[in-house]
């Protein structure tokens, strides 16, 4: 069973063929990525969280947002190829930089038309 998502405009994701779903063509791998930069005071408070507990909510925002942006970026390329949907949805997470202080999260997938 996969994640299955439908908007309004008739664009869908999905980490599996739907059942039911019908799909008259394969329009090639489509991705999106999206690089934050941690700042310091989300550093500061992160290590406090460190040594609290708790969750880091400014993290959790910075990649929340990534990943819708990356997502969006992605179905904008597979909209340019007259996809109506992506199949197939992978999502990866990487720390960047000298001091790992860059997250990246980037999303890939195989575009549709049903």
């Amino acid at each position: 069973m996969g994640w299955f998502s439908k908007s309004n405009d008739g664009f869908f994701l999905s980490t599996t063929t739907p059942p039911g779903v019908e799909l008259s063509q394969y329009l090639g791998v489509v991705n999106g990525e999206a690089i934050i930069g941690a700042n310091i005071f989300r550093d500061m408070f992160s290590s406090v969280r460190d040594i609290v507990g708790g969750r880091a909510g400014g993290y959790e925002r910075a990649l929340s947002g990534a990943r819708d942006a990356a997502l969006a970026d992605m179905m904008e390329i597979a909209k340019e190829r007259d996809a109506n949907g992506v199949i197939g949805i992978d999502f990866d997470y990487e720390v960047l930089g000298e001091t790992n202080g860059m997250m990246m999260v980037a999303v890939s997938g195989t575009a549709v038309k049903m």
